[in-house]
């Protein structure tokens, strides 16, 4: 995606995390302690990548920042200035003290804000080596899982090779304007049959005290907003199944006793309104059945709980990032 609607290399950096990353220097840097008027910017080129798009020339092209297996460390430790600043007009106070320039001449302010037109994406594995996230992190983040079907691994196997990146390269470059407006845009799609299953939702996630607060449910009204504006036709159901899975279901994680009963009611939530009595009473029937007959509303929420729960069966405890 980055490829295909930057202009140029300049517009983006893709970031390897480190398993020694502790504090933000990797990403900002910092002033040298030996020379009053010298700023040691990192290896990353996060710093130079903020610069150019706070830049009044790039304010219509929109900047990455990629950051590959962000959890081999502690995104918290790493990242906490970026989640401060995040929603506010704040800015990352970089020193104090006289002016300072990097050592290839460029100009850095004593602080520096986040720019509209920045953006950052993090790839995740889930494994031995890697931290969980913390509720601050997935409650500023779109949690977005990708996994392949039998039949799309069928296909590979088949005709196996490397995609070809380079076909993408500035062929989105005429959506770069419209992809920062609609990023920009604060309008909210307002629908009482969503706000109502969104109460429902809540309701189940208090129990176990993984409810969403205030941002959450902006970020999830904004997200639906967004769907819309992009694909008019997309159902008001699909796009809240969108938003279930990306920002709900992510919170959840714990033990069979704290957890079989929450995924049995989320996942009666995500089927036909009609049906869900009987499917709450008769459970195991259903699920032994492969839920045949079930009228299934919010399919992608809905398979992702019943994936949540044959793990929690399986090893006594389930949460939404599975190793």
């Amino acid at each position: 995606f980055v490829k295909w609607i930057c202009e140029s290399e300049e517009q983006y950096k893709i970031i390897p995390v480190g398993a020694d990353w502790t504090n933000r220097e990797p990403l900002l840097g910092y002033p040298n302690g030996l020379n009053s008027k010298e700023y040691i910017t990192p290896d990353s080129s996060v710093l130079h990548v903020l610069i150019e798009a706070s830049k009044k020339e790039n304010q219509n092209r929109p900047h990455f920042l990629i950051l590959d297996e962000m959890n081999l460390s502690h995104v918290e430790r790493y990242f906490a200035d970026f989640l401060s600043i995040m929603e506010s007009d704040d800015s990352i106070k970089l020193y104090t003290g006289s002016d300072r320039k990097s050592l290839d001449g460029l100009d850095i302010k004593q602080e520096i804000h986040w720019p509209k037109n920045l953006f950052i994406i993090g790839t995740v594995n889930i494994d031995e080596t890697t931290y969980m996230f913390s509720p601050k992190v997935l409650d500023r983040a779109n949690v977005i899982e990708f996994r392949i079907t039998k039949e799309e691994i069928a296909g590979f196997l088949e005709n196996p090779q490397t995609p070809d990146l380079s076909k993408l390269e500035q062929e989105g470059i005429n959506m770069a304007a419209s992809f920062l407006n609609i990023s920009a845009s604060k309008d909210i799609y307002k629908n009482d049959v969503l706000t109502k299953k969104l109460n429902l939702f809540f309701s189940e996630l208090q129990d176990v005290g993984a409810e969403f607060g205030y941002r959450t449910a902006s970020e999830m009204m904004q997200l639906i907003t967004k769907l819309k504006a992009l694909e008019p036709s997309t159902t008001d159901d699909e796009c809240l199944d969108i938003a279930i899975m990306q920002k709900l279901l992510p919170k959840l994680h714990g033990s069979r006793s704290k957890l079989v009963k929450v995924l049995i009611v989320l996942a009666a939530l995500c089927i036909n309104e009609n049906q869900k009595e009987d499917f709450i009473k008769n459970f195991d029937t259903h699920f032994k059945n492969k839920f045949d007959g079930v009228i299934v509303i919010f399919d992608i929420s809905f398979e992702k709980l019943i994936r949540m729960y044959r793990n929690v069966l399986a090893n006594g405890f389930t949460s939404y990032a599975e190793a």
